[in-house]
Order: structure tokens, then sequence, then C-alpha cells
């Protein structure tokens, strides 16, 4: 159930930048950061997975987090930093004067 429940927020993330892309950019901008974030994903899970074979066992902490819960678990915090960060707004020129 949490494993869906991750799989679920990348899908809801993966539309919502598509389509801001889509909107504030173009089309190709869109697929782009769609391609990236699917590229990210996969080589991320795949890193995270190896770190979870290091420090626990298959059946990791009972039957809803096992091991690759808690692969995806982190790869979701890391992206969410790194996604903060990279998608955060560039201030405008109105934002510039606000204190």
């Amino acid at each position: 159930m949490i494993t869906a429940f991750i799989f679920f927020c990348h899908l809801i993330f993966a539309l919502v930048i598509f389509t801001k892309k889509w909107q504030d950019d173009n089309l190709t901008s869109g697929f782009q950061n769609l391609a990236f974030i699917g590229i990210f994903f996969a080589v991320g899970w795949s890193i995270t997975g190896m770190i979870a074979k290091l420090i626990m066992e298959q059946k990791g902490l009972g039957i809803q987090f096992d091991r690759d819960t808690f692969s995806l678990t982190l790869l979701t915090l890391i992206e969410f930093f790194f996604y903060k960060f990279y998608y955060k707004e560039e201030p405008t020129a109105s934002d510039k004067g606000k204190q």
C-alpha cells in the first residue's frame, strides 16, 4: 500500500510538472521534463535499492515496509529536496521590490 502511494505521488508530480512546463514554455519542454523525471526516478531507485540492500534484509521492517518500500521512501526524500531546489520559482521584477 505504501509503495502504491509513492508511485501515485510520483505520477501526480510528473503530470503537474509536465503541465506547468507545457503552459509556461512549450510542449517540447514538458516532454523533456517528463523524461528527466523518469530517468531520475529509474536511476535513483536503482541506487537507493543498492543502499537498502546494504542496510536491511529483504523482509525489512514488516509486511508493509520491506526493502523495496524503504528504497522508494529514501528516493522520495532525496527527490523532494532536489526538485524543491531544481523547480523553485525565479523571482520576477515585481517580486524583487517586495520586502
